[in-house]
């Protein structure tokens, strides 16, 4: 037998891992199942080492749609550059994975995620790091693993383990935790306004659930794995040259320096305190080995301002700008900054600075999403840009990068809990957070910036949001919780927390751990005071914006709401949609649904309110005891047609006209006449009786008309002719028989009326009796 099976049971479903049948030549190889989704996951690294100063991983997660029986949608009929999702999959599994490689591992790793297979119902965004991290733990590659990953939902108030897509439909969170034996590795989570320790307690669930997973991986690897092949770690300086770099730079002044307050003077003091160092330590440059010796001494002393950094924050409680671990930057806010944008606002905190605006749109806009679920559209975007100028620097534009895509993913998830449904405010909404300066946690001031614009364009949101970044300094059992971090405290830290929410809870969390994991304790600590900083925040926003504006932004479009019969539908969007253009030349957008709901979409009030007029002229459904005002457009023999309003008319019987006998109805009415007329009936035809108000009690009233179908009186059922009425069968090729107007055997075809009616019989002796 080819290949080898290991089973467990996670969540009550059996999950699978197969390794030694698919892709043998790779370095590790596994197929994971889990219901019908299916992924193959592999992990290869190359022989020689990069030249790279970080570690070169890259994990691909690649979406095959023949994975759900679907040719893809593109013009050339087959997948693209990877889709939202996919970029957000493959980030779940690169931040299980990537603390894991050793220090000063330096070969290209790629691992590469492909879905073969989805059921719809078993999401293949957690289980691609399972894959990765049974490939990788098979594989010669070395890695301190292994990792598992599990997605929890609260449904009817319980946890559940990977749920799924119906049960986490009905979730109060969608949270993703990561983890090794010992300790949790990453979250991501959505919620609708969770508590914290709730949060908690769902971490602590998944990180028990998870370990059975681990434990089959750790089975695997003791059977087939292969040897860890041996890997120089990037070289360094022969000679140690920290210690005397430490002492020569804090002599230097390198404390204050430090301490700067901004970031741009803070970065020059340092650079000058190192200069001045190496100056002392290499006075001749052009002496042989001495470029060599200033290398290493620029790396010695990135090693210093680190240590020197990370000392500050745990015995003196102080920061590179002066704050302490709790407290939040300066914030100042601008709302309504730009002048035709529907919503918008500036936030700064610190040197963080966020533009964000609002836009609100019409169905039309929103976004149809083509990947491995139901072809569906989102009504709600969010887009997060970082141009290179927000750092200061020159960099190539070109599309949104991973980051962007993540950044932006978590703001989204953090809005989305507050924003009203559709049915309650009808706008496709669109959030856009450009980044205008950034030293620390632009996506948490995106966050701040989308809800205030939010709030400036008058979406009725329930409840404000903010976010803040949380950071760690760790060392032994010695650590510190750093609350709203900067951009150097990203990079020293230990740990990147990122908590969203209102002032009742947690909307959205993204957590990453750069060591080997937190205890719930520490965990619990920094929700604490993350919490506390949100709620700062949140205060600072309320000073200028308390909540949504009571009206809707003058720029911002109108959009007009109704409802009509679905029957008439069709009236509405006329004969190859020349009714609904027509409608529309009148400046405004009209999206109609299947149920009768009519949305009228237009900068233009009054263009709003006249093209809902037209609509409701068009769609207009006479009833029995309702009275008009009508004009007659016909006559005939039998009566007099009278129009309601636009597309309806009505018959007035020629026994209804006068309480005097009327010979003919020419003699009393002509085309174009006004007369008052009230509808008495309406047939199964949609067939309209009328009568003059006034003369009801005066005239004898008309007998209904014979229903169209049923009972037919004394004359008897109507003859079965099938599908095609009375008209008898086509000619053989599918002609229909032609009869002339002559009929031999029954005299000449009676002339008919353009309404249908039968020829009027002749008068009756009584003036006012029923034909």
């Amino acid at each position: 037998m080819i290949g080898k099976t290991y089973t467990t049971v996670l969540g009550g479903r059996e999950l699978s891992i197969e390794t030694g049948r698919l892709a043998k030549l790779v370095s590790g190889s596994v197929t994971v199942r889990y219901g019908d989704t299916m992924l193959l996951v592999t992990a290869q690294a190359s022989d020689t080492q990069s030249k790279l100063d970080f570690l070169p991983l890259t994990v691909e997660f690649e979406e095959r749609h023949y994975a759900v029986g679907k040719i893809p949608g593109s013009f050339h009929r087959r997948e693209g550059r990877p889709g939202e999702k996919a970029i957000l999959s493959a980030r779940i599994t690169d931040r299980q994975i990537r603390p894991l490689f050793p220090k000063g591992y330096r070969h290209e790793t790629q691992v590469i995620i492909t879905v073969v297979s989805a059921d719809g119902q078993n999401a293949p965004d957690v289980l691609g790091p399972i894959g990765a991290s049974a490939a990788l733990s098979l594989s010669d590659i070395p890695w301190a693993g292994p990792t598992a990953c599990v997605r929890v939902g609260q449904v009817d108030g319980q946890f559940v383990v990977n749920p799924t897509a119906e049960q986490l439909s009905r979730s109060r969170m969608d949270l993703v935790v990561a983890g090794t034996k010992d300790a949790v590795m990453m979250v991501e989570c959505g919620a609708q306004t969770v508590g914290e320790d709730e949060l908690v307690a769902a971490i602590e669930f998944a990180h028990a659930e998870m370990q059975g997973v681990i434990g089959l991986i750790e089975t695997m690897r003791a059977e087939l794995g292969q040897e860890k092949f041996n890997f120089v770690a990037a070289a360094g300086p022969s000679v140690d040259y920290v210690p005397e770099m430490a002492e020569r730079a804090l002599a230097a002044g390198l404390r204050d320096a430090l301490l700067t307050p901004k970031k741009k003077d803070r970065s020059a003091r340092t650079k000058a305190v190192r200069n001045a160092v190496i100056e002392a330590m290499v006075p001749d440059v052009a002496a042989e080995g001495a470029e060599e010796k200033i290398a290493a001494l620029k790396d010695a002393y990135s090693k210093v301002e680190k240590q020197e950094l990370r000392r500050l924050i745990l015995e003196d409680d102080l920061r590179a700008d002066g704050r302490n671990s709790r407290t939040v930057r300066p914030i100042w806010i601008e709302a309504r900054a730009l002048p035709r944008a529907h919503g918008s606002a500036i936030f700064t905190r610190g040197e963080t600075q966020v533009l964000g605006v609002t836009t609100l749109g019409t169905e039309r806009d929103e976004i149809l999403i083509d990947d491995l679920t139901e072809e569906t559209g989102d009504k709600f975007l969010l887009h997060y840009n970082f141009p290179p100028y927000s750092t200061g620097e020159v960099k190539r534009m070109g599309g949104q990068s991973r980051r962007e895509v993540g950044h932006g993913n978590l703001a989204k998830r953090a809005i989305r809990a507050v924003l009203p449904s559709f049915e309650e405010f009808p706008y496709v909404i669109r959030v856009v957070g450009d980044v205008l300066e950034s030293n620390g946690s632009s996506s948490m001031a995106t966050v701040c910036a989308g809800i205030l614009s939010l709030m400036d364009a008058g979406v009725p949101i329930k409840a404000p949001v903010a976010g803040v970044a949380m950071g760690l300094v760790m060392e032994g059992e010695r650590y510190r919780v750093l609350t709203d971090i900067l951009g150097m405290e990203d990079a020293l830290g230990d740990m990147d927390f990122k908590v969203c929410g209102s002032a009742e809870g947690v909307t959205a969390l993204q957590m990453d751990i750069k060591v080997g994991g937190i205890t719930p304790a520490i965990m619990r600590e920094a929700l604490a005071q993350a919490r506390e900083g949100r709620l700062h925040i949140l205060g600072k926003m309320a000073e200028v914006l308390a909540a949504p504006r009571a009206e809707l932004s003058p720029t911002a479009p109108r959009i007009v709401s109704m409802k009509i019969n679905p029957e008439l539908i069709g009236k509405v969007i006329g004969p190859g949609g020349k009714q609904v253009r027509e409608l529309e030349a009148m400046g405004a957008q009209v999206t109609i649904e299947e149920d009768g709901t009519i949305r009228i979409f237009s900068a233009d009030a009054a263009a709003a309110q006249a093209v809902q007029a037209k609509i409701a002229g068009l769609t207009k459904e006479a009833k029995v005891g309702e009275e008009f005002h009508g004009t007659v457009v016909k006559t005939a023999a039998f009566g007099a047609f009278v129009n309601l309003f636009p597309g309806q008319d009505g018959m007035l019987h020629i026994s209804q006209i006068s309480e005097e006998r009327v010979n003919a109805v020419e003699d009393v009415l002509k085309v174009g006449d006004k007369l008052h007329v009230k509808i008495v009936n309406i047939d199964d035809r949609g067939k309209i009786d009328l009568v003059r108000p006034e003369l009801e009690g005066k005239v004898a009233p008309r007998a209904p008309r014979e229903p169209r179908s049923g009972d037919r009186g004394d004359r008897g059922p109507r003859r079965d002719f099938g599908d095609r009425g009375d008209r008898g069968p086509r000619r053989e090729g599918g002609e229909r028989r032609e009869f002339s107007g002559e009929r031999t055997d029954r005299g000449p075809r009676p002339e008919r009326t353009e309404a249908g009616d039968a020829p009027a019989p002749a008068p009756a002796t009584d003036r006012n009796s029923n034909e």
